[in-house]
Parts: structure tokens; sequence; C-alpha cells
């Protein structure tokens, strides 16, 4: 839901485009670069939809948990703070079953963390909607019996999908 009234109040989700009007807006003065999910999800925070950390976390192989601190780019969403990978460049006007984000990611690594629940991802769509999917042994998340990035899926139009990985 944050997503989509950040998507409301600066025209579309968190991406590079959306960083200008955020500083301008808000104040803010944080660098907010694009590289990570990290760095996306913490627009949302920047912006004051997100409260705070926690609701990036997710209990991966070498997560911390948040420590809400989040007056630098150093502290904002730190290396381990946050295990969802997000899907940049989308817009809520796209067909609603169109994944998101998803996770755990384990920080650091484009590997889906299969010990965390029992062998499930989670993956959000933009209708904000959620679903657990079984993740296969080959660290994948199918649907539709395909990789959930794979291009032939119908919800990416045979284009690659913008993963930003977490940090």
């Amino acid at each position: 839901m944050m997503l989509m009234d950040f998507e409301t109040k600066y025209g579309k989700f968190p991406d590079h485009s959306t960083v200008a009007a955020l500083r301008r807006d808000s104040g803010n003065t944080l660098t907010l670069p694009d590289h990570t999910s990290n760095d996306l999800f913490a627009q949302l925070i920047a912006s004051g939809i997100a409260p705070d950390e926690r609701m990036f976390y997710a209990n991966a192989k070498n997560s911390l948990q948040p420590d809400n601190i989040f007056s630098s780019d150093a502290t904002t969403l730190k290396h381990g703070e946050c295990a969802l990978a997000y899907i940049s460049g989308l817009s809520a006007a796209l067909h609603p079953g169109t994944p998101l984000a998803f996770g755990p990611v384990i920080p650091g690594t484009t590997a889906l963390d299969r010990e965390v629940c029992e062998g499930y991802a989670i993956v959000i769509f933009l209708d904000s909607t959620a679903t657990y999917r079984q993740i296969n042994s080959a660290g994948k998340i199918i649907i539709n019996g395909l990789d959930l990035l794979d291009p032939r899926q119908p919800f990416w139009h045979g284009k690659t999908p913008d993963v930003k990985w977490p940090k």
C-alpha cells in the first residue's frame, strides 16, 4: 500500500527519477541511489510514507534486525536490514498480477533463502496482494511453470524485469 501511496504522490514507484521531487517535497538530503532494493525502499522512508525499516526485514541468512536509524545514507536500510528484492520500473497501470517485490533474499546476493519460511517465499503483487510460493531446489520461485523472473512470464511481456537485489 505504501508503494501505491508513493506512486500517487510522486507519479511512479520509487526509481531514479523520483529522487529530485522527493527531496524537494520532503527536504530530505539523503543521496538515494537506485542500485539496490534497499536504496529504492529508502525512498519510502525518506518521503515519510514508511514509518520505519521493519517492513523490509526478513530473517534471512546475513540479515540484521533493522535499527530504525535512517538519518544518513550509511544508516538507512544498511546492508542486511532488507531481504526483499524489488522490481523497478513498474506502474500501477500494469496488470494487477504483476510481481512487485519478493523475498526472503539473502542480503548481498541474488539467492532466495529456502531455510526461512520452510522453503517458501512471499511475492507481493501490484494489486497489493501477497502470496507464498515454494522456492524450488534451484532457489527459484516458479509461477505458471516458469521462473518468476523469466521474460516469458505473461506479466513481463517478453522483457527482462529490472530486479533490484538487497545489499
